[in-house]
């Protein structure tokens, strides 16, 4: 035989093991093709959630996620994490629902540990969250309480540091929307619950994170469209979130140097137990987010990506910005 076409035995086996390797690996890399073809399927985002009319329909404030109808979708069952916060320790105030809750089931399944607070009423809806982010092997934190009281913010910080064993990521959410058709109809004790609340609240809450915020951390606060293209019937919430956005601004000049960012998340119409407990109108309610470029109200679960993209480290630019999210209409 030829010494050019003499195949020792090594190499027919070496050969033979390489062949049956490709073969054996052919499959799988076949399923991780399909996978990534599911996952970059295109959506037509007009039709991917629910579009008015909606039903009639009412409850006590706060409201609950569960008694909704259509129920919200907080991405319960869609967000898939890929540990971009794994090792951090978020507080979300008003954890139980919305976007706060949209963002404690991402951060879990980001592998962060969390604590929420929310009203004493709002229970049901909480301990869903709380199992939902156990389950992703991390620590899941319940902190019911009232914001308004300036003690309860303190001790909800002081509980969060204790349980969580530190703090680096503070989301101020919660907050009070009731509509109002005149500024006659608004009490000065209505008045003084949603300004407790929508600010005073993060004042207190910020003021006591602080000193356990390392360089790095971050602070997000949730705005609103209301902030710049207020609604008539929205006086006294509208003119929260526009100090909110304020804050967000002022405080990021103030913390920048520290190595602290702060940035804000401007949702427009978004499909929360806040509309159907006074926030919004019957006739608001039934058309709400219509009149959006995308024709429907906006759902927690698509601003999740939003709050993990500012607390990951790979946002550490991004300081002092508002992300909005409203459908096409209005800014930032």
């Amino acid at each position: 035989m030829d010494g050019e076409n003499k195949m020792t035995r090594r190499q027919m086996v070496a050969g033979l093991g390489t062949t049956l390797a490709a073969a054996a690996a052919a499959p799988a890399l076949g399923a991780i093709k399909n996978e990534t073809m599911e996952n970059t399927k295109l959506e037509d985002p007009t039709n991917k959630y629910p579009k008015p009319p909606f039903t009639e329909q009412s409850q006590e404030w706060p409201g609950l996620v569960s008694k909704m109808n259509p129920r919200p979708d907080h991405g319960e069952t869609s967000y898939k994490g890929s540990g971009r916060l794994k090792g951090r320790k978020a507080l979300i105030t008003g954890g139980d629902s919305g976007m706060g809750r949209a963002a404690a089931i991402a951060y879990a399944r980001e592998g962060a540990d969390v604590a929420i607070n929310y009203y004493p009423t709002e229970e049901p809806d909480a301990r869903d969250v709380i199992e939902l982010m156990k389950k992703e092997g991390v620590k899941a934190i319940a902190i019911p309480g009232d914001l308004r009281d300036e003690n309860f913010c303190r001790k909800m910080v002081e509980e969060a540091v204790r349980q969580l064993g530190g703090l680096d990521i503070l989301i101020n959410n919660a907050g009070r929307q009731q509509s109002h058709q005149s500024i006659l109809d608004i009490s000065s004790d209505q008045f003084d619950w949603t300004m407790k609340t929508n600010i005073y609240a993060p004042f207190w809450t910020i003021k006591a994170a602080l000193p356990h915020l390392l360089p790095g951390s971050v602070i997000i606060g949730t705005t609103s469209e209301q902030a710049y293209d207020p609604s008539p019937d929205l006086y006294d919430y509208a003119q929260t979130k526009a100090a909110t956005m304020n804050y967000v601004k002022s405080l990021a000049k103030q913390l920048g140097p520290k190595g602290i960012r702060v940035n804000g998340v401007a949702p427009g119409p978004i499909w929360t137990p806040l509309q159907v407990s006074g926030g919004a109108t019957m006739e608001k309610l039934k058309q709400f987010g219509g009149q959006t470029p995308l024709g429907r109200p906006g759902q927690p679960a698509e601003l999740a990506s939003i709050y993990v993209q500012l607390a990951a480290s790979d946002a550490s630019y991004a300081t002092g910005q508002v992300y909005g999210s409203s459908g096409g209409a209005g800014q930032p």
